[in-house]
């Protein structure tokens, strides 16, 4: 199981993931709930192309697990050893309460000893 950033779900979909990241994803995804919001609002600033009522968005989210922010999520932030916007730090602890391995190609995430990482 792998934690996808919401760059790696669209480009995954969209088929612009890189070589290393197909190779790394499996057939067990998830995402932290952040991820559709964050979807959602980058499609409404016309940001990207791709709206939540995309059919491949639609397929992929049927096989993808999808985490809401708990208490432990909340609380595991003040663990981070990075700090970016509020979404990515979301994401980042969700992979780390849950302990699943994050594929990001976020520098912030990618420099975390904190963050269990897919890719460095």
């Amino acid at each position: 199981m792998v934690n996808l950033d919401t760059h790696i779900l669209l480009a995954a979909i969209s088929g612009h993931a890189r070589n290393q990241e197909l190779e790394t994803l499996d057939d067990f995804w998830c995402i932290s709930d952040m991820v559709l919001w964050e979807i959602g609002r980058l499609a409404r600033e016309g940001r990207i192309a791709l709206s939540l009522n995309d059919p491949r968005l639609h397929e992929a989210l049927a096989r993808t697990t999808v985490w809401p922010i708990t208490p432990e999520i909340a609380d595991a932030l003040k663990k981070l050893d990075f700090r970016s916007d509020p979404v990515d730090e979301i994401i980042g602890a969700t992979s780390l309460v849950h302990n699943v391995p994050l594929l990001t190609r976020d520098a912030r995430m990618l420099a975390s000893k904190v963050v269990p990482l897919a890719l460095r």
